[in-house]
């Protein structure tokens, strides 16, 4: 399976926000200069990450970013879950847009649906907090200074 840009842009933005003191503002854009990626793409998963209260978004002159929540409880399998929008992977796990004339007797759609729950089990077994373990290592490639 291969994650859309969008659920990378997801996870990206929440371990560099999870390595930063618990208190300070991020703004989008240091984010997006960071990782050299599209700020205006950056700025929709920012958006929709605090409708789903993992981010907390500070309006205002001195606004900016930050987790919602403990890096322990965000489960990176829930994140995805929330952020991918291609979970449909095959035509054929689409019920409404499914043409596929192998339907009836196809075996390889069982083989999929299986290799994908493995697959999100896997995410689920893990949270922000264990991806981050190695923050110091992080905040060093992000180019934060340390306190």
């Amino acid at each position: 399976m291969q994650l859309t840009t969008y659920t990378d842009y997801s996870l990206r933005l929440l371990l560099y926000l999870a390595v930063q003191p618990k208190e300070q503002l991020s703004s989008v854009k240091e984010v997006a200069k960071t990782y050299n990626i599209s700020y205006n793409h950056l700025t929709k998963v920012t958006y929709q990450l605090g409708k789903l209260e993992i981010l907390e978004t500070v309006k205002g002159r001195n606004g900016g970013i930050r987790l919602a929540k403990d890096p322990k409880d965000i489960n990176i399998g829930s994140v995805v879950r929330q952020t991918e929008d291609n979970r449909g992977f095959v035509e054929c796990f689409d019920e409404e847009s499914n043409q596929c004339i192998l339907t009836p007797a196809c075996k390889l759609k069982g083989v999929l649906k299986e290799a994908m729950s493995a697959y999100m089990s896997v995410l689920d077994q893990y949270t922000l907090s264990d991806l981050t373990v190695n923050d110091q290592v992080l905040r060093k490639l992000f180019n934060l200074h340390t306190n």
